[in-house]
């Protein structure tokens, strides 16, 4: 049987483009993809927060954004939370985002009273245990992690199979990299493990960090660089020979890789990775595990000396064989199967 076509009612707060500067998401990467995938697939997209790409970076893309309340068969979000000062506050109220504001809206309208059927993707892990969503007979949870909470669906972060397909690795070795150590993201939640790993090695190499770092004092010899623009951040990758995966707690333990790591791969920056992360040798070569600061000093000196080898382009292809698991095509199936069982008897054929 094939996938069924349906109207989703799409919720997210970011960008589909390059957006701005001075805002933090994640999705840049793979949101875009995922939702080409799931019109290729039949579906109708409808976008049901603002569109922000066209009001605050001036980028027109050919997709249904609306307000209101229209006729939707699934409603899909990208879950929010609360953020004080930001989206708790009133409407109209400087710094104020009507994320969490509207997703309330769209829960209460379409899951608690039209009882549409509700896919909940945590990508933040964000989303408490004991939220009465987890238990609505209306709602299915996924999370981007290779051991969900208890009841959820596994849905990675998917990157695009025509990113993936014409990656050479005995090109990306070959490329000059001045840089030994970066890392592109934000602080959120990060503070131990920079601290055990980046912070110390950035002592002994040449190296970069991008993104909303504002409590830095106690690594004053680390070059915080600021916000960049997230071509010019995938850009750095491709100047770096390595970086440091750095995840939360909340997702080490859950064996949750974010999107950082084929944004590297891809860019032939080596991905070095926590050994102390769940799943950690699924994620990277062992080569490339890493225990302490003093480790990944050691480890980016070896890799320095094989730069621009066949050890290194080996290297290289054994990291991107290993990002199968986040690949579109793959994801888009998990995700159209669970669709599938939500089908409404009134979707789209």
């Amino acid at each position: 049987m094939g996938d069924e076509a349906m109207r989703i009612g799409y919720s997210f707060w970011g960008f589909l483009g390059p957006g701005i500067t001075d805002t933090p998401d994640g999705g840049r990467s793979h949101r875009r993809p995922l939702v080409d995938a799931l019109i290729a697939s039949g579906h109708r997209i409808v976008f049901l927060q603002a569109d922000r790409d066209q009001c605050e970076a001036g980028d027109i893309f050919d997709y249904d954004f609306r307000t209101g309340f229209p006729d939707i068969d699934v409603l899909f979000l990208e879950w929010r939370w609360p953020i004080p000062g930001r989206n708790t506050t009133e409407c109209g109220s400087p710094g104020h985002t009507c994320d969490l504001h509207r997703q309330s809206e769209l829960l209460n309208h379409y899951t608690a009273n039209r009882r549409i059927p509700t896919v909940i993707w945590d990508k933040d892990r964000r989303l408490s245990p004991d939220s009465p969503w987890r238990h609505h007979p209306g709602v299915t949870v996924c999370e981007a992690a290779l051991n969900p909470s208890p009841g959820a669906t596994s849905l990675l972060f998917p990157v695009a199979d025509e990113w993936l397909d014409p990656t050479s690795p005995e090109r990306l070795a070959r490329a000059n990299r001045p840089l030994s150590l970066v890392y592109v993201g934000n602080q959120y939640d990060r503070d131990d493990a920079f601290a055990r790993y980046f912070a110390p090695a950035a002592e002994h190499v040449s190296h970069a960090v991008v993104g909303k770092w504002q409590d830095t004092a106690g690594w004053p010899h680390v070059n915080f660089v600021g916000r960049l623009g997230f071509e010019d951040a995938m850009a750095l990758y491709g100047t770096a020979l390595a970086t440091v995966l750095l995840l939360p707690q909340r997702y080490a333990r859950a064996g949750q890789m974010t999107q950082r790591i084929f944004e590297a791969v891809l860019s032939g920056c080596l991905p070095l990775c926590p050994a102390e992360i769940r799943h950690a040798e699924r994620f990277v070569p062992d080569p490339l595990l890493v225990r302490n600061g003093s480790d990944v000093v050691r480890t980016l000196r070896r890799l320095r000396r094989e730069a621009g080898t066949e050890t290194h382009a080996r290297l290289l292809a054994d990291c991107v064989s290993r990002l199968e698991p986040f690949r579109l095509s793959r994801q888009i199936k998990v995700l159209n199967s669970l669709l599938n069982t939500l089908a409404p008897a009134g979707a789209v054929r």
